[in-house]
């Protein structure tokens, strides 16, 4: 299931791509069938190894064409690993809400992005996650939990104060919203109640088979309930006119 639209983001074969934060990681995935060239890092072990392991069963099936790489590591968002410019395409998706600096990873995923590069940021939008964090308060205090609810405008406003220019947003998983209110309604640990099993199966039948009546739906409902908030953007180039002052600096 994935968040970012490649149909809006686009990639090409040999695109270097670092998935930041990528949990179980269905984005790096996605992205080293499409032919680039995959760092997935996460903070959570257990994870990376799992990625890492789906990474090799990927390559080991053919599902991965010629020249497209994938490695998956552990790393601190806030203290990537990399030399400046070291990306083309940057994802950090469902991420952000988690982590008290979010300015630093912003300055971080600005910092390893290649001018003309491009960033996709996705997050829990705002009027889905206000009625979660109304019916449960479990759903959002616990340890590694949602710290911050974001309006739209205020994680554009602080992707263009890190120095970037989106250029394209939109709403993802209608179909879910419903899904995580039933679990904070009934217990966001109780798996049990008859709801939450029920519309779980639909999910995982929705998710499976790709019927054109779901589709339909939630494309529907993604502006009025979509559960996630996407937002893309590029790391402009440098001006001319600030090419030139730093080129005569140097040349001094």
């Amino acid at each position: 299931m994935l968040t970012v639209d490649f149909s809006r983001f686009p990639l090409a074969p040999g695109d270097r791509v670092l998935d930041l934060g990528c949990g179980a990681g269905r984005h790096a995935f996605e992205c080293y069938r499409r032919g680039a060239q995959v760092v997935a890092l996460d903070q959570n072990a257990e994870e990376i190894r799992e990625v890492a392991t789906w990474f090799a069963a990927m390559k080991e099936a053919g599902e991965a064409p010629e020249g497209a790489s994938a490695v998956a590591m552990e790393g601190d968002a806030l203290q990537l690993p990399f030399p400046d410019e070291s990306f083309d395409v940057v994802i950090i998706s469902e991420v952000m809400e988690h982590i008290p600096d979010d300015k630093g990873v912003l300055a971080e995923m600005v910092r390893v992005l290649k001018p003309g590069g491009r960033i996709a940021v996705t997050v829990p939008r705002y009027g889905p996650e206000k009625v979660c964090w109304a019916l449960s308060d479990a759903y959002h205090e616990v340890e590694g939990g949602h710290i911050r609810i974001y309006k739209a405008d205020e994680l554009l406003d602080r992707m263009q104060e890190a120095g970037l220019k989106p250029y394209g947003t939109h709403h993802a998983h209608a179909l879910h919203s419903p899904y995580w209110w039933l679990k904070c309604a009934f217990g966001v640990d109780n798996d049990k109640a008859l709801p939450v099993r029920a519309y779980h199966k639909l999910l995982v039948w929705d998710i499976m088979k790709k019927p054109l009546a779901t589709r339909v739906a939630e494309q529907a409902l993604n502006p009025l309930i979509g559960k996630s908030f996407v937002a893309y953007a590029t790391k402009p180039h440098l001006p001319v006119e600030a090419a030139s002052t730093d080129a005569s600096v140097d040349a001094s």
